[in-house]
Formats: structure tokens, sequence, C-alpha cells
């Protein structure tokens, strides 16, 4: 399926949230993780466009960021509604953000994992080239409490050596209790192997 991404809007609150007009109810992927771990780089691979800002000084954005992945017919023509959508979250775990910042993002982070109805996966991000962190665990942990699938994707895969990248997998899969991790890179010239094999996990979402 031929899919056209376009930015839809920027919410600071739930009632900012896309409704179902300009969705259609599609099914959501909302993509989490620390502030430095390469979320949007990972969104504008996904998308084949820089639309994800990708801020010098991590840590910076305050408001969930939704694109819309509109279907393309054979013919050419883009269809209204789109069939997928992507939330970029504010990412968490960065000591230069604080504290009231942080409680502000509580309330409407957290209705958006807790009471969406079109979050239809998550997405994990954690860093392979550093060990497994305790913010990513309490991530995992309270979206398997919410019973919100999720997939957790391993980034910069690229800057290690394969059999250092198998450790650093192995470590990530003991430390949070998963079964898997999916390696990705963003990386020109590397292998998109990772990024087909979460492609096939982020379209299994789209009804057939």
């Amino acid at each position: 399926m031929k899919l056209n991404a376009q930015f839809l809007l920027s919410a600071f609150a739930p009632e900012h949230f896309p409704n179902q007009a300009r969705t259609g109810g599609a099914p959501e992927v909302a993509f989490l993780g620390r502030s430095n771990v390469g979320k949007s780089s990972l969104i504008n691979a996904l998308l084949g466009a820089g639309m994800a800002k990708v801020s010098s000084t991590p840590g910076r954005t305050r408001s969930i960021n939704f694109f819309g992945l509109y279907p393309v017919t054979s013919g050419g023509q883009q269809k209204p509604l789109p069939a997928l959508v992507f939330a970029d979250l504010p990412g968490y775990g960065y000591a230069k953000i604080s504290k009231s910042i942080s409680a502000e993002w509580s309330g409407f982070i957290d209705p958006y994992l807790t009471e969406r109805e079109q979050l239809a996966l998550c997405c994990c991000l954690v860093d392979t080239n550093i060990p497994p962190q305790p913010s990513d665990t309490q991530l995992m942990d309270f979206l398997r409490h919410e019973q919100r699938p999720f997939v957790v994707i391993g980034t910069k895969s690229d800057r290690l050596s394969n059999n250092t990248l198998s450790k650093s997998i192995a470590a990530l899969k003991r430390e949070h209790g998963i079964d898997e991790v999916i390696a990705v890179s963003v990386e020109r010239g590397k292998s998109d192997k990772g990024l087909r094999a979460l492609w096939e996990r982020l379209e299994s979402v789209i009804p057939a």
C-alpha cells in the first residue's frame, strides 16, 4: 500500500487530539522514548520526509505531533482520510527539563496513552548504544498495566558491530522483560532491514 504522509496538527491538550472527521478513526501509532533516542529521525525515515523536527536541544518538544498517512490509489489519487496516524510524543528522562514542564506534560500525555481509543500500537524507542535505562522499563511496565500493545525499537544500531549489537539487544531483552527488539538504523547507506520489519508491524494495525 502506497501512503502519502502529511502533518495534521500539534496537540497541547486532550481537546486538541484529531477528531473523527479529521482521521475517520484511523488506528494511531505512538512513538515514545527518551529525549535523545532519535525518535524524530526514525519518524522521518519512515515517512520519507523531514516532517518531524529534530531539535538540537533534546527535550524541547512539548506537544504531541500527529501525522496522517493517506492511501494512494493505483491512479495516483490520494484518499481523503488516512489509513494510519503517527503520534510523536514528547521525550522523557532528560535532566534539563524542569519538573513544572514534566507536570504539564502529564496533563495530556497520560490521557492519550490511557484513554485514546484510536491508539493501536506504541513504539518504545531504546538506545542500543547505552545500557538499559530504568525510565524505559517504567514506560513498558506502564503500558503493560494499561494493556497497550507495544513494540521495542533499538535505535542507532549502525554505530555498533554485529557482536556488540547482539549483546546490547540481549541485555535490553533481559532487563526490560521482552522477547523482541527491532534494531533499526536511519543512516543512509545502511541496511534498512530493521525499517522493513518495523513497517510490517505498523501496517499490521491497519484494518484489512
